[in-house]
């Protein structure tokens, strides 16, 4: 999927993590310039060093830009605080350390440095064992950052996926859903709904036991996932069934695109723990229309998907949004 709903990924969604190990120097003085960069790659960091603050602002808008800055406070064209306070302005969700360098030390000096949004400041000239204590302790705090939203990243997923097929749970399912429909009301595009169903699960469940059958609704959830597009979504509804949306889809195409999922896991048995199982799934699909709700499409999908069992499994119907009566059965 895109960015409009969840991602059909089955790992922890978030950008890779930026590199702790790179420092932006902007000093205008090209001797202390050179001072920082040598000890810093002394130290194993990656520097990018520029000689004023208009450059620095665009090393810090590329796409993996440093997390810690060392700034001077004197420079041309956009002096430290100046700089500091653009860099607090940011939405970014990442935080950068800014440490301030300066030949000021009264304490008015310092305090405004520290307003300005400098977390620390070093004054000119400079200790080399303070300098690498002062950008150790930078490093400290944008690991614990990295750690947080690791954290939190890790909550998310959890909150929005099946712990067992780590495709989207019910309720992220349902919400996408939703959005579909928003989206299709106003566009006034196509939206297929399918509600799919391994065909005798209940049967594999007592041959073979649970921790079989779930094998096989993870690798049927596998299977799915990988066959969707990447703005499909892909959800497990409950049980041994899951939710396919996909946006985009007529009518007229969209028994073509459910029997493509009928034989991705139909079409080769399911390797487990006892051997080899033949597995299928039934398909009940209906097509979204304008102002339509979203119980009703469910109902008329868990219909034409009672229909495809009651006809003896590993099918497709197709239901229409008043054909609403029946259950699902296994």
């Amino acid at each position: 999927m895109t960015e409009r709903t969840p991602s059909k990924s089955q790992t922890v969604p978030g950008a890779i993590p930026p590199r702790l190990d790179a420092v932006l120097i902007a000093e205008d003085d090209a001797i202390f310039r050179h001072i920082l960069q040598n000890w810093l790659q002394k130290w194993e960091y990656r520097v990018t060093a520029v000689d004023n603050g208009l450059d620095a602002w665009k090393a810090l808008q590329e796409q993996d830009a440093p997390q810690m800055v060392i700034l001077d406070w004197m420079m041309p064209g956009m002096d430290g605080l100046e700089l500091c306070r653009k860099i607090r302005g940011e939405s970014s969700a990442l935080y950068r350390y800014v440490l301030l360098l300066t030949a000021k030390d009264d304490k008015e000096d310092v305090v405004a440095g520290l307003e300005a949004g400098a977390d620390d400041y070093l004054t000119k000239p400079f200790d080399v064992d303070e300098l690498r204590a002062r950008v150790r302790a930078g490093k400290r705090i944008l690991e614990l950052q990295q750690a947080l939203l690791h954290a939190r990243d890790a909550l998310q997923f959890e909150a929005a996926h099946d712990p067992l097929t780590s495709l989207w749970n019910r309720s992220a399912i349902l919400c996408a859903l939703e959005h579909e429909l928003q989206r299709q009301n106003r566009s006034h595009s196509a939206l297929g709904i399918m509600m799919a169903d391994v065909d005798y699960f209940k049967t594999i469940n007592d041959t073979y036991g649970h921790l079989v059958g779930d094998g096989v609704l993870q690798e049927v959830a596998r299977r799915l996932a990988g066959a969707v597009r990447c703005y499909d979504s892909v959800g497990r509804y409950g049980g041994d069934e899951f939710l396919i949306l996909v946006p985009g889809c007529q009518p007229g195409d969209l028994v073509g695109s459910a029997e493509r999922f009928r034989r991705c896991i139909g079409d080769h048995p399911i390797a487990t723990a006892a051997g080899p199982i033949p597995v299928t799934i039934s398909l009940g699909l209906v097509s979204a229309g304008d102002g339509q709700d979203s119980e009703a499409l469910l109902r008329a999908a868990d219909t034409a998907l009672y229909n495809a069992k009651a006809a003896g499994r590993n099918r497709v119907s197709v239901a229409s949004v008043a054909r609403t009566a029946g259950a699902g059965s296994d």
